[in-house]
């Protein structure tokens, strides 16, 4: 039986929703009350029989390496194997005006060279966080292997604007699946095509050499670099996915994935529901969430911990949130121990963690521009 490896980069995309990766990376963004953006990376693999898996970090890493923690609630705290953090390989030479870290996978995997030449496994699978899904591995190392192909690319069809496909990768392929062209970022592309979801499965010798060879030539792009340069000779294919997935492209886009969450029974089937694919993340005990009788709470979905007392409608309340008297909260989502003050109102607003919003204040924002309150801010 083949096996697999897995890395995971914690911090690619973090420009993407520079509100929220100003103190954290993209990895660990909370989502849909209790879990983080890794929790689906994570859980992806350990679903898979992956219990080997290695987390590129670069910086911010404080909140991850506390959520992660030796990796049992994802059963991967083991003497073989396991999960571990990998820093970036700064030598005592860089200064102050070095090398501080990365910009790509292709870097990431080349600062990291060390970890990624240790491997043993078959396969090797990469994957970023910036994309919500519930998905079998398995199935794509198949069918990778049934094409014994070098790198396969999990993808979805998608209708594209202009805008969205600047913040995606499109494939061509042939009839068979395999990779002939491929657009990274494209700036005036719009229509239907193939969009990488950033999971990839490649031969773990295949890929420890390309990252030699860029390490020689000082290639730093995978698709530009590697990619395009060998599709001609190598076997590159395509995976193409059915599932309901999003790609947190920018806040509003995060702001639009957690709303599905409420409005659509069929993305919280596919993401949370899924048969013999839970979602883990790290297990807190909290205190049942306390409803006074005046409360109202309609279609939102409320973490434990919380206390309410005033009107919760289409919103997401993370562990600890405290809602006053006569305080409206409609279409929001409140990160952990946000305190919403007595009579205030909040409408398509984001609050990081341990905010306040003080009695009274009338705050609101709208689908396409949410309105954040930064973490640790009182308003």
């Amino acid at each position: 039986m083949s096996s697999a490896a897995g890395f995971i980069f914690s911090n690619i995309h973090d420009g993407n929703i520079a509100e929220l990766t100003k103190l954290r990376t993209i990895a660990s963004v909370p989502f849909g009350c209790r879990y983080r953006f890794i929790d689906f990376a994570l859980s992806n693999m350990v679903n898979s029989d992956i219990y080997n898996v290695n987390v590129i970090t670069q910086h911010n890493y404080h909140s991850l390496m506390d959520h992660i923690g030796s990796g049992k609630d994802w059963d991967l705290a083991r003497r073989s194997g396991g999960v571990k953090i990998l820093p970036p390989n700064i030598t005592a030479y860089a200064g102050s005006s070095g090398h501080m870290g990365y910009a790509s996978r292709l870097e990431a995997l080349k600062s990291t060279y060390y970890s990624l030449s240790r491997v043993s496994e078959d396969y090797i699978i990469l994957s970023d966080c910036d994309v919500i899904c519930n998905i079998d591995l398995n199935d794509i190392l198949k069918y990778h292997i049934s094409k014994d192909a070098d790198m396969t690319f999990a993808v979805k069809k998608m209708e594209m604007t202009r805008e969205t496909a600047r913040n995606n990768t499109i494939y061509y392929s042939d009839a068979d699946g395999r990779i002939t062209d491929v657009l990274a970022y494209p700036q005036n592309f719009e229509g239907e095509a193939d969009i990488c979801l950033n999971i990839i499965v490649a031969k773990t010798g295949y890929l420890q050499q390309a990252v030699l060879d860029a390490i020689a030539h000082n290639y730093t792009s995978l698709n530009r670099d590697i990619i395009a340069k060998n599709f001609s000779h190598d076997n590159f294919r395509v995976y193409r996915y059915d599932g309901i997935f999003g790609v947190i492209s920018s806040l509003a886009d995060y702001f639009e994935m957690s709303m599905k969450l409420i409005s659509s029974p069929e993305v919280r089937d596919q993401l949370f529901n899924v048969r013999n694919r839970p979602v883990y993340t790290k297990v807190r005990n909290s205190v049942p969430t306390y409803y006074a009788a005046n409360s109202k709470v309609n279609d939102s979905l409320i973490a434990d911990g919380c206390d309410i007392h005033g009107t919760v409608e289409n919103s997401i309340l993370f562990r600890g949130v405290k809602v006053g008297k006569g305080a409206v909260v409609k279409n929001s989502i409140l990160m952990q121990d946000t305190i919403v003050g007595s009579n205030a109102s909040l409408n398509c607003v984001i609050s990081d963690k341990n905010t306040v919003i003080r009695d009274g204040r009338v705050l609101s924002g709208a689908e396409e521009a949410p309105y954040y309150i930064v973490k640790g801010k009182m308003i």
